[in-house]
């Protein structure tokens, strides 16, 4: 492993300017939300799974407006390492356009059928009228946090980072006071438990999209203009961004239903196993904070290389962070074993809880390694050199023809607990990790789609 690249000033430089900003709003947003799930936790395993399950609506909406929005950051990215800007804001015009409308679908599945989504993933009736009584009112927040994302994406491949991280803290604070307020009845708030955490949750994403277009537009950014120019784009350009956002989408769309099957297969293992999936899912999303940050900075600088013409030195940049974020894995997966205590105190959980808690973290800190790569390479190298139809056909064939059997082998073939399944699940990250070093070495994931 060459580590002489810790020596280059300028890569290191670059790499955090980006990386540390998205790291820190990560890190407040994981912390966040840790407190949402201990704050409901002191209402019962119940009202933990509840939102858990309730999240997973949201965590399928969101991964969407990722796979849109960086799909179309490829083109942002690259027409930046152009300098060229009037194309990026026409970019930006069609993911608002086309988040919108993922938006509104899942608007009206959340506030209109609450009961049956949540049904998909679980029988307890109690859960689910719980965890419905939350997607009603969060449901209203989606199109907010859909516009938000897409300037998110857009000002984060143009390098300006700064301003939606003061947005995002700010928003992220505000709504977990909201939250606690409103959970507990502090003050003049009445005690409303889950629909509490829902309000909080509701007003601090359309916080971040009010945040965010004020300091667009007063500290005069290449997106401060006139909206209406943003859908001033041809249908031939438009149909191009969508040749290469699609997949990504796709992408996205398979890996996020794959992900709640895995839930839908935990929850139904029991109450408390799918309870102790969500307590760990928090810690995970802690342990990520530095992998975000690295893999996104690493998809910014990849893009804006290509863009410039320099294919060699965005395969470097690829291979840098690799080495990076595995060295950073190990680290924190140590770190993790040693928490294992402290956190389980933390929640109000049955013995078998704090068992299968314990059990979890242990399985998560040794795999995390091999996702990091995974990570790496996916985001950093695939999707942000625009090769998104070989990482679809990659992520739907180890998702679906290797990590949902497993999943559904260990829960109702093996019967095993919640943590084995959970280690089961992990094959497809090994499998996948294979092929992604292969089609990384090969280089033909780099596709200049600007300067065409």
């Amino acid at each position: 492993m060459n580590l002489s690249f810790l020596r280059d000033r300028a890569f290191l430089r670059e790499l955090l300017v980006i990386a540390v900003p998205i790291s820190f709003q990560q890190l407040v947003n994981a912390s966040l939300n840790m407190i949402d799930v201990i704050m409901v936790g002191q209402l019962g395993e119940a009202s933990i799974a509840a939102l858990g399950l309730s999240n997973q609506v949201f965590f399928v909406f969101i991964l969407l407006l990722f796979g849109t929005t960086s799909g179309m950051a490829i083109f942002t990215a690259q027409f930046w390492g152009r300098h060229d800007v009037d194309p990026i804001r026409k970019v930006l015009g069609m993911s608002i356009l086309t988040t919108s409308i993922i938006a509104l679908i899942f608007t009206l599945a959340a506030t209109l059928m609450p009961q049956v989504v949540l049904g998909f993933y679980t029988n307890d009736p109690e859960v689910i009228e719980i965890g419905s009584r939350y997607l009603r009112i969060v449901g209203f927040s989606y199109i907010p946090v859909a516009l938000a994302t897409s300037y998110i994406a857009t000002l984060r491949s143009i390098q300006l980072i700064k301003i939606t991280v003061i947005a995002t803290i700010i928003a992220l604070i505000f709504k977990t006071i909201l939250g606690y307020m409103l959970i507990f009845g502090i003050g003049i708030f009445p005690a409303l438990g889950v629909e509490g955490a829902a309000i909080g949750t509701a007003s601090g994403w359309a916080l971040e999209l009010i945040l965010l277009l004020s300091l667009v537009y007063t500290q005069k950014t290449p997106l401060a203009a006139n909206p209406l120019t943003f859908f001033a784009f041809d249908i031939s350009f438009f149909a191009r961004v969508l040749r290469t956002t699609l997949p990504a989408l796709a992408n996205e769309f398979f890996w996020s239903v794959g992900i709640t099957s895995y839930n839908a297969i935990y929850a139904h293992i029991g109450t408390d196993s799918i309870a102790a999936v969500n307590i760990n899912a928090t810690i995970e999303e802690l342990g990520f904070v530095v992998f975000m940050g690295l893999g996104n900075a690493c998809a910014v600088m990849v893009g804006n290389r290509i863009g410039a013409g320099k294919k060699e030195e965005a395969y470097e940049t690829v291979r840098r962070v690799i080495i990076l974020s595995v060295l950073s894995a190990w680290a924190v997966g140590v770190l993790v074993l040693l928490l294992r205590d402290f956190v389980v105190s933390l929640y109000d959980l049955s013995p078998s809880g704090v068992n299968n808690v314990r059990m979890l973290m242990l399985m998560m800190a040794c795999i995390l390694w091999i996702r990091m790569f995974n990570f790496s390479t996916f985001i950093g190298a695939l999707r942000a050199g625009g090769d998104t139809r070989f990482a679809l056909l990659m992520e739907i064939c180890s998702i679906w023809l290797i990590g949902v059997p497993a999943a559904y082998i260990g829960a109702f073939v093996l019967y095993l607990p919640v943590y084995y399944v959970y280690l089961m699940v992990a094959l497809e990250e090994v499998a996948k990790a294979f092929v992604s070093a292969w089609r990384f070495r090969s280089r033909k994931w780099i596709h200049d789609l600007v300067n065409v």
